[in-house]
């Protein structure tokens, strides 16, 4: 992958010159429809169960949630 660079402003207007995009751009290979994945209705309500369960519930941690409260 080849390196691009772009000249910007700087807030006190001097010009910089910083990294471009350095991803690879691609489509996913399958599609993340998870209505797919599970075959009946108790797959799908375990599925959603277990991942509001995972944001929403005191006793484990979401990945923005605090382990201690403030």
């Amino acid at each position: 992958m080849s390196e691009t660079r772009e000249k910007r402003k700087r807030f006190d207007g001097e010009e910089v010159e910083i990294l471009g995009p350095t991803y690879e751009q691609g489509v996913p290979e399958a599609a993340g429809n998870w209505r797919e994945k599970n075959r009946d209705r108790k797959e799908m309500l375990r599925y959603l169960q277990t991942s509001l369960r995972y944001w929403y519930c005191d006793d484990s941690f979401g990945s923005e949630k605090r382990r201690t409260p403030a």
